[in-house]
């Protein structure tokens, strides 16, 4: 994933800053508890199609 692509892109719901999960192929929002697939190579950003997390999932920095 493109380093100044991630730079600019922020959750969709809050605007917050989001995580990128290289191994998962996710970008994950802390305050919304959501995590975004990048399906080859492209972040899907809608909120229908976001993975929620789950309680006990913990999110690294």
């Amino acid at each position: 994933m493109d380093s100044r692509l991630l730079d600019i892109l922020v959750c969709p719901i809050c605007k917050g800053p989001l995580l990128y999960r290289k191994a998962e192929q996710e970008l994950v929002c802390k305050a919304d508890r959501l995590a975004f697939h990048i399906r080859d190579g492209i972040p899907v950003m809608l909120e229908d199609e976001a993975r929620k997390l789950d309680p006990a999932e913990e999110i690294q920095s």
